[in-house]
């Protein structure tokens, strides 16, 4: 296995799903992610992401699972992500992760992180994984 890299830029709608909730001034609520991969991960992304949201500004949380699957660098399959990001006073923290043996087809035994960058309303990933040789 060799570290790789993979970069490039995402589409990405979110939906919200039922109405949100709002208890002791935090509004939480249930989203479905729809997103869609350029460059070296060409493909799709599928998944559920549940929030939290402060009344103080940029205070905030949100938890998600998603499901990506398509060609990353010549390598077709799919495997699954967990996402989980905090935000405190805007200050952000992200950590995303390939969950262990999720990876199928030509990714299956994938691990590795990825890192999201929004610039000017563009989002992209950065992608740091490896692969067992086929």
């Amino acid at each position: 296995m060799s570290q790789q890299h993979a970069a490039g830029p995402f589409d990405v709608t979110v939906s919200p799903q039922g109405q949100p909730e709002v208890r002791d001034d935090v509004t939480t609520g249930r989203m479905a992610i729809d997103k869609r991969y350029h460059g070296a991960l060409e493909g799709s992304g599928v998944g559920e992401m549940l929030s939290a949201m402060t009344t103080t500004e940029g205070s905030a949380g949100y938890v998600a699972i998603e499901r990506v699957s398509g060609t990353l660098q010549g390598r077709t399959g799919s495997f699954v992500v967990q996402h989980s990001g905090t935000m405190a006073r805007g200050q952000q923290a992200l950590a995303i992760s390939v969950v262990p043996d999720s990876g199928t087809g030509e990714l299956a035994g994938i691990a590795g992180t990825m890192r999201i960058r929004i610039e000017e309303r563009q989002h992209f990933y950065e992608f740091d994984y490896e692969l067992p040789d086929l």
